[in-house]
């Protein structure tokens, strides 16, 4: 299937038609110029090197150019590309709490806000990594699977939110299992659960799901997003959740529980604050894990053909360079031009 990247630039074509209207009016107006002076005929054989037909040719030819250079900046393509990619690295999955304590704002923006702020760093340093994303509160959601595509990744990761699970909570266990089903069957890569939370286990089976994703060969990072004094969550409008007796819930971050599941998952407890300290310890600890060497096809629908038309470009503009206004009086013998006229 052929078709232009910037078809709005083919609107330039219609130039065309008003350099040539406005060459023929040149003409006319030359041609009957000359007639003030005398016969046509006659003065045809006073000036016996003057062609009137080359310049037709050579304006045809400059006005294939001006299309062609505008068909250029349109970037036609046409059909299909395939191109793989050699690549080096491990494969990671980040698993994000989007419960509404991490809407809490004892970190700034809030819990979730610097959480997706680290996702997104890391994605841009894993460009030789294959990711997945999960989301969980009280369940848990494979937004992306196993994928060198970090674009999609980045546009799931923009749109994380509370609203993302209705069933609020925070299911660290759940959020564990779902993530190690994500990962491939090979054994000689190595494999990076990044879990991001406040740690606010509401169902006590996170340790148990870590031990297992430590003899599946999956290591555990944990995030612990937060500050141990906590806050309020906001709720919009001004409001933050309340209890049952009408009491503001202040949300903790519960470190003992982090640092239980890293250790069970073989893994490192990382505390997020204000600073970058915790993205780049986690990028250094990624950076010792085992990586393999594997093939990534990238499909492209469309293939380029500017190349194509810049050849013909470049032929036509030679051609129009070599003719010459007036006849060449080493081929004057050649009729390639007939019916020259004044």
């Amino acid at each position: 299937m052929f078709r232009f990247a910037h078809p709005i630039y083919l609107y330039l074509l219609t130039l065309i038609p008003l350099f040539t209207a406005l060459f023929v009016f040149l003409r006319y107006r030359r041609k009957r110029n000359l007639a003030k002076f005398g016969d046509p005929d006659l003065l045809a054989h006073l000036m016996p090197d003057v062609s009137s037909a080359r310049p037709v040719v050579k304006f045809a030819l400059l006005m294939i150019a001006l299309a062609l250079i505008i068909f250029i900046m349109a970037r036609p393509q046409y059909g299909m590309r395939n191109e793989e990619f050699k690549r080096s690295g491990i494969e990671a999955v980040i698993a994000v709490d989007v419960s509404n304590s991490m809407l809490c704002e004892d970190i700034s923006p809030n819990r979730l806000g610097k959480s997706k702020m680290i996702v997104s760093k890391l994605i841009d340093q894993l460009d030789e990594d294959k990711l997945g994303l999960v989301a969980f509160a009280g369940t848990s959601i494979t937004l992306l699977p196993i994928t060198s595509d970090y674009v999609s990744a980045k546009m799931f990761l923009d749109q994380l939110d509370p609203k993302t699970i209705t069933l609020q909570g925070t299911d660290l266990g759940d959020a564990i299992q779902k993530s190690v089903a994500g990962f491939t069957q090979n054994t000689t890569t190595g494999k990076a659960l990044i879990l991001i939370t406040d740690a606010e286990d509401n169902e006590q089976n996170a340790i148990e799901a870590a031990q297992m994703a430590k003899e599946m060969g999956v290591r555990i990072f944990v995030l612990s997003v937060g500050t141990p004094q906590g806050g309020p969550i906001p709720m919009g409008n001004n409001q933050f959740k309340k209890d049952m007796d009408g009491n503001v819930v202040t949300t903790k971050l519960n470190e003992s529980v982090g640092k239980q599941i890293a250790q069970a998952g073989n893994g490192v407890y990382i505390h997020v604050d204000r600073t970058d300290e915790a993205q780049s310890m986690l990028e250094t600890e990624i950076a010792k894990m085992q990586k393999e060497d594997f093939t990534t096809s990238m499909y492209s629908e469309y293939d380029e053909q500017f190349v194509a038309v810049a050849i013909l470009l470049f032929i036509v503009l030679c051609l129009e360079i070599c003719i010459l206004d007036k006849k060449n009086k080493l081929f004057r013998r050649f009729k390639l031009f007939n019916k020259e006229k004044v």
